[in-house]
């Protein structure tokens, strides 16, 4: 150890902490250096409501999937219950994360931003998605395709053709439909909703639209078949097979039904709109919306200025927030009002979802390319 030398002066640090350890002792110099900040009682309340969501959530969950094991009759719509306790609990989240920021933590395999999500919770997110899969199965009759991915590409293409579309921008409604495909079901045909009992098959439509769909078919069907034989040859077939039934449990006639319904006419729009939102993940949050708010998304579209149209109909952004826009935490769900731009970027819970679109339908690109 360096020793003094005679005469000279202790440095100012030394002496510091001797006097430090004179007041406090070793043991009090320890904790004051490891004592975290005293936590407030706005952070302490905000914490016990978090906790208690995600033990409501977990509760909920057990309590479904006992039901499911045990083959007791479910509730009507069995799972709003599930979807409103994960809306609080990553709303909890989110105004713990406001006002304790030190709570944010790692990215989840979800890509939920870690303000809202707590990724130790995934196992929890991942079961929630199980009993969902369950009890939005497809019913015994439903007609399958063995190429579900590929019919929606095909179909939105064609349809954009017959609408007046080149072959690029047929390809982005190719494209645009499998997004919204699998935003309506996850990429499963043929389901049913568990929050719903009017919504049902793979593009989730309702009696009236599916009618919808299947009128403005046939008034464009004798232009599919010139354009395209082989796909009016696959479409004959199709409604031979499903005959009187349900074409919303057909999975050919439901995605054409379905894009018919809500997208076919937009479909001429796909210039203005790529212009307008370039990133190709944009697109299809718009064709979502035109799904859950078909009149705004279309005043938005029409304005000439479609990222800066603001939406503040209450009625309206009701309808977001019951499919996940605005709809976690405090601050989220007293916005009165958004603007598009607002709206598309609080869709973030269907990044996943858009980003596994995007691949399958890149593959299904190559394999034709192959």
């Amino acid at each position: 150890m360096r020793r003094l030398k005679p005469g000279s002066r202790m440095p100012a640090w030394i002496v510091n902490c001797a006097r430090l350890f004179a007041t406090v002792g070793l043991c009090g110099l320890a904790n004051a250096f490891a004592q975290p900040a005293a936590v407030t009682k706005p952070q302490s309340d905000a914490l016990n409501v978090y906790n208690k969501s995600v033990e409501d959530f977990r509760s909920i969950l057990s309590e479904r999937r006992a039901q499911i094991n045990s083959n007791q009759k479910l509730p009507d719509v069995p799972g709003q219950a599930l979807y409103l306790a994960r809306v609080a609990m990553m709303g909890a989240y989110k105004d713990l994360t406001d006002v304790l920021p030190s709570k944010i933590g790692r990215p989840n395999k979800y890509k939920i931003p870690p303000a809202y999500f707590d990724a130790n919770n995934e196992p929890l997110i991942d079961e929630y998605k199980n009993l969902f899969r369950i009890m939005q199965a497809p019913p015994a009759n439903a007609q399958k395709s063995d190429t579900p991915f590929k019919d929606v590409v095909d179909m939105g293409t064609a349809i954009a053709r017959i609408k007046g579309l080149d072959a690029a921008h047929a390809e982005v409604a190719g494209r645009i439909s499998l997004a919204v495909f699998f935003a309506e079901t996850d990429g499963n045909q043929n389901i049913g909703n568990a929050r719903s009992n009017s919504y049902k098959g793979s593009f989730q439509t309702g009696v009236s639209e599916d009618k919808i769909g299947q009128k403005k078919w046939a008034a464009i069907k004798k232009s599919i078949a010139v354009l395209d034989p082989k796909l009016n040859a696959r479409d004959d077939r199709e409604e031979a097979r499903v005959g009187n039934s349900d074409q919303r449990y057909n999975h050919w006639t439901a995605v054409r039904n379905g894009l018919m319904n809500a997208h076919a006419e937009l479909f001429t729009k796909i210039p203005a709109i790529m212009k307008a939102l370039p990133d190709p993940i944009d697109q299809m949050r718009f064709f979502e919306l035109i799904q859950i708010i078909p009149s705004p998304a279309k005043a938005a579209l029409n304005s000439g200025n479609l990222v800066n149209y603001r939406i503040s109909e209450p009625r309206i952004m009701g309808y977001l927030r019951n499919n996940s826009m605005f709809a976690f935490g405090k601050t989220d769900r007293a916005k009165a009002s958004a603007t598009m731009r607002e709206v598309l970027d609080s869709m973030w819970l269907f990044n996943d979802i858009f980003d596994r679109a995007l691949a399958k339908f890149g593959e299904i690109k190559a394999q034709q390319k192959g």
